[in-house]
């Protein structure tokens, strides 16, 4: 029997909707957003003239043609009050010819306009929430030439639920009501932020984000231009943050390590390439927020490196995944859709330092030469067993390597590593700890397929691979029993005993739960996911499928209808005994806001198919 991943709290039933965004439907955004945002420079300082004056020089200086595309305008365009008819209104004195009009003099020009809410009562900066109005807002963002929404967090109280539970519904409602327009708005969610102190929190938080929207902020602001502090490590916590979250990001969805802010004063200017240079390799959303018009020829010259522009908007949408960590090297890879290895090096510490990368540690084998270019400088080199990376204090290197045909296979290798506190799973004799990261061989491992199945060895010793017998986990050979994984979007790692556990440096396997934040696990970029059941039956019994045919199901899901207690599917209103009886496992997912969330019982619908429920 597999293991059943459960929730300490699944008291949420979720609406009956179908799913025409983010992951269910890649072409909203199938490649990053790149363009500009008036937060981190401006603020609450805005007005018309910035967002035409910004889209002339993005155009003049070359931003357009790189790919700089949209103009989002972030809090405080609005009035304090909205229209009798309860209609968002724009400020006249900041927008004298009307939002509608910008949607219309940004598109001549060849722009996106989007625009920001507030999935509270109030946004952050005091104007009117969108509570209650997520429909009406929607049509009336659409029906003036809106194609991007940025939803904030901010004044959402707990309505007898849990706050994380609170904010999926909200988030939901905004889903729902996007999913109804003939084309759905890009929605850029800001929910997971406001829950990335807890671990627990934000991963369950994390875990629905992709299925609503198209890209999400997962962690603090950046640093804004008059704020306190260092901007550096401003941007660093932002990047630290992305780094956990490398199983969620495929076309369609992008995680979002907040903006490019190139005239901060307080970087220098290898700290601002830096900067570009790591979002452009995680795929990242690539938002300016600066004034451009007075942005130096340097900065213009690389915001368009052509060569780091073509690896984030790369198809396959891949984000780079820590390979090694030592302190002062994080050392990052990922596959492009060509088939090309990326390698990406950023020097974190105080002096400038030289360091080496082994090329089996990005997967590759070592009888073949490789053609290595540098996306910055464009030097080629020719490497066949390590490549050699020099960098100043703060600065980083980018590299993509080609792979000769026979040598075109490419195994997932890197770091797999415990997410909440870093520590790095280190293969030790016959055992496996958990410590912190020192980027040896004994903590880069390779994740190589058996099936359906993951092999996960270590560089350091590699005809031993991880296994769980009896609770203990060990190093075994190889095809030994118990010696296969799985590793879910929640980022479990899971085996027949269970999932993979973090305690006090060592490793136990234990039954799975999804928000239990010691069994959260980075891998490496590429490695193939299991969707997971994350269903809670509240007593013994499990619910038998239902063999409701799929017709009637998609008939009472278009029609918006409410099922019936008879109808099969995942609501129990009235149940005999505390367990529902029936379950459906449809290939859809289902988001929540239709219906009353608090039920005797309740099952999560899921996309994946019964076959691959872990039941």
């Amino acid at each position: 029997m597999r293991p059943t991943i459960i929730t300490a709290s699944m008291a949420l039933m979720l609406p009956i909707l179908p799913v025409l965004a983010s992951i269910q439907s890649p072409a909203i955004l199938p490649t990053p957003p790149m363009g500009f945002n008036n937060w981190a420079r401006f603020q609450c300082d805005l007005n018309e003239s910035l967002f035409t004056e910004t889209a002339h020089s993005m155009l003049t200086r070359g931003l357009h043609h790189a790919g700089y595309n949209r103009l989002n305008l972030d809090d405080c365009w609005m009035q304090h009050a909205r229209a009798p008819n309860g209609s968002l209104q724009w400020n006249t004195t900041l927008f004298p010819h009307g939002i509608p009009w910008l949607a219309s003099y940004a598109a001549d020009l060849g722009f996106h306009l989007g625009i920001y809410e507030d999935a509270g009562n109030a946004t952050c900066g005091g104007y009117p929430g969108s509570y209650g109005y997520e429909k009406q807002d929607v049509e009336t963002f659409a029906s003036w030439g809106i194609d991007y929404l940025k939803v904030d967090g901010c004044n959402i109280w707990a309505q007898g639920r849990s706050l994380r539970d609170e904010y999926r519904v909200r988030y939901g409602a905004w889903h729902d009501a996007l999913t109804r327009l003939d084309r759905p708005l890009i929605f850029s969610e800001s929910a997971p932020a406001y829950f990335a102190d807890n671990a627990s929190d934000w991963a369950v938080v994390m875990d629905w984000v992709p299925r609503f929207g198209e890209l999400a902020r997962h962690s603090t602001d950046v640093l804004v231009y008059v704020g306190e502090g260092s901007a550096w490590d401003s941007i660093m916590n932002n990047y630290d943050y992305n780094t956990l979250l490398v199983r969620y990001q495929r076309p369609g969805y992008y995680n979002d390590p907040d903006f490019l802010i190139p005239d901060h004063p307080g970087l220098t200017q290898t700290e601002k390439e830096s900067h570009f240079r790591l979002w452009a390799s995680f795929s990242a959303p690539l938002i300016i927020s600066a004034y451009i018009p007075a942005l130096s020829d340097a900065d213009i010259a690389y915001l368009s490196n052509e060569d780091l522009i073509a690896v984030n908007q790369d198809p396959l949408g891949l984000q780079a995944a820590l390979v090694s960590r030592d302190g002062t090297f994080d050392v990052l890879s990922r596959s492009l859709e060509n088939g090309d290895r990326l390698l990406t090096v950023l020097n974190r510490g105080p002096v400038s330092a030289r360091t080496t990368v082994p090329l089996g540690r990005l997967g590759l084998v070592s009888d073949c030469q490789y053609r290595a270019r540098d996306l910055v400088t464009g030097r080629v080199v020719t490497v066949d067993s390590v490549l050699e990376v020099q960098l100043d204090s703060h600065e980083t290197s980018v590299h993509r390597i080609e792979l000769p045909e026979r040598c075109s296979t490419v195994i997932a290798t890197g770091m797999i590593f415990h997410t909440p506190s870093g520590l790095c799973m280190t293969a030790s004799g016959d055992s496996v700890t958990f410590e912190k990261c020192k980027a040896s061989d004994s903590q880069v491992w390779s994740a190589s397929m058996h099936g359906t199945k993951l092999a996960l060895s270590a560089l350091s010793e590699r005809s031993m691979c991880l296994a769980a017998q009896k609770g203990r986990v060990s190093l075994a050979t190889c095809g030994e029993a118990g010696a296969t994984w799985e590793h879910s979007v929640t980022g479990h790692l899971r085996n027949t005993e269970g999932c993979l556990t973090q305690a006090s440096g060592t490793g136990t396997v234990e039954a799975c739960v999804v928000d239990n934040a010691a069994q959260i696990f980075g891998l490496p970029s590429g490695v193939d996911l299991v969707e997971i059941n994350t269903t809670h039956y509240p007593c013994k019994e499990k619910p038998t499928p239902s063999p409701v045919p799929i017709s009637i199901k998609l008939a009472l899901i278009l029609s918006g209808l409410s099922p019936s207690p008879n109808f099969a599917s995942s609501r129990c209103t009235q149940a005999p005994t505390p367990c529902c009886n029936t379950a459906v496992a449809l290939t859809f997912f289902f988001s929540s806001s239709a219906f009353n969330p608090i039920l005797p019982c309740s099952v999560n619908l899921v996309s994946s198919p019964p076959s691959t429920f872990p039941l």
